[in-house]
């Protein structure tokens, strides 16, 4: 298995060439292909769940790809939209909901809603992005999570936003020393531990995320002992479907900060 923080610094020292390998992928090009060729043709949210194929790779691009069997709760997060408190997605704690919402949001726009950048290319960069992170994961879990929490460190900016997301929660705990089972604590006991050990405005700067993974990767390589010889190709494989552990998404869905 490749070193934790050398494989995510195979991938992130050069982020454009990285993910220029993954989108020459025959699948990655092929359903980007597809994608980009019919979007534009959906004009409800009906066209969209009648296209299972369009709806899989928007969803994957989201990072909801373990959600996409639950059309119905889908449903319910587009009909609301994103442009008051009280719609569904946005009482939703985790934000990817209405990061979707925001993208397909046909309950502002209706049948123009898919002729916006965000909603052809911009899905598709994400959808590149994540297969990235995928493919890293099938050689280190660790090097998956560190190039997730890069991506999202800059809009992190409270202890719940990180307990709302396991994969976050999953990086700050290790990079705490902290164990699995402090998941159990008082939610409020949680967030106020996470506070006074970390400096949220760091997070803003790549050298203070860079800092935060280094202290992960490091502490992840004494958890799980990873071999220190790289293999960079490998990160690029093809992916075997990796997802979060449901039970923990839907608690954390339910909850509301």
């Amino acid at each position: 298995m490749i070193n934790t923080y050398v494989g995510y610094q195979a991938i992130a020292r050069d982020m454009a060439k990285s993910l220029a390998q993954v989108e020459k992928q025959p699948t990655v090009e092929r359903e980007s292909e597809y994608y980009l060729k019919n979007i534009t043709k959906v004009k409800s949210i009906e066209d969209f769940m009648d296209d299972a194929r369009l709806f899989r790779f928007a969803m994957k691009a989201h990072g909801l790809e373990d959600m996409a069997y639950a059309k119905a709760f889908m449903v319910k997060v587009l009909e609301g939209g994103i442009d008051n408190d009280q719609t569904f997605a946005n009482k939703l704690s985790d934000t990817r909901y209405r990061e979707f919402a925001e993208t397909f949001n046909f309950a502002r726009y209706g049948e123009t809603a898919t002729v916006f950048t965000r909603t052809q290319q911009g899905t598709v960069d994400k959808y590149v992005r994540q297969t990235l992170e995928q493919n890293a994961g099938e050689t280190n879990e660790g090097v998956r999570l560190a190039l997730y929490f890069q991506r999202k460190a800059g809009t992190i900016k409270n202890a719940f936003q990180i307990l709302a997301d396991p994969a976050l929660t999953k990086v700050a705990f290790t990079a705490l020393g902290l164990p699995a089972s402090f998941s159990s604590a008082n939610i409020d006991k949680q967030a106020k531990f996470l506070e006074d050990k970390i400096d949220f405005a760091d997070f803003q700067n790549a050298k203070g995320t860079g800092d935060f993974l280094k202290r992960f990767t490091a502490l992840w390589e004494v958890e799980n002992g990873t071999s220190s010889t790289p293999n960079v190709a490998l990160l690029f494989a093809q992916p075997t479907e990796m997802g979060v552990s449901m039970d923990v998404m839907l608690t954390l869905q339910g909850m509301k900060f």
